[in-house]
């Protein structure tokens, strides 16, 4: 049966995207910080478990792009994800304490995890028809 090709890349998108921050933040963790100018923590510990998690989830998503139908159960995980990190820097932004760095992260994190919502769906009614 032929895949949904707007799921597909949309979850290729999201490997590609998580995978290239999960790999900047683990293999070179002061560089974001250093280039926009916001203070590290104080042990790199702090960035790179992240970074690790993101590449773990890459593996997620490229398991959901290559067999969405039968990987649609991974997609609230994503989804989770996608909701835990803007409910973080959603709230920090709302406060006017999340430094700019980060909002970028949180306006794409917010479309991907609507559009993961949608996929889970469209893939559900699929399913039943």
């Amino acid at each position: 049966m032929r895949q949904p090709g707007w799921i597909v890349a949309l979850f290729g998108f999201a490997a590609l995207y998580d995978g290239v921050l999960g790999l900047l933040f683990l293999a070179a963790p002061a560089y974001p910080y250093e280039f926009f100018e916001v203070t590290l923590p104080n042990h790199l510990g702090y960035v790179q478990f992240p970074a690790a998690m993101l590449l773990i989830f890459t593996l997620m998503f490229v398991a959901v792009a290559w067999d969405p139908r039968g990987n649609r159960r991974l997609i609230p995980y994503g989804i989770l994800l996608k909701v835990a990190y803007c409910g973080v820097a959603g709230g920090y932004w709302a406060a006017g304490s999340l430094p700019g760095m980060w909002k970028p992260f949180a306006v794409i994190d917010f479309i991907m995890g609507v559009f993961f919502a949608w996929a889970w769906i469209a893939l559900g009614r699929a399913e039943s028809e």
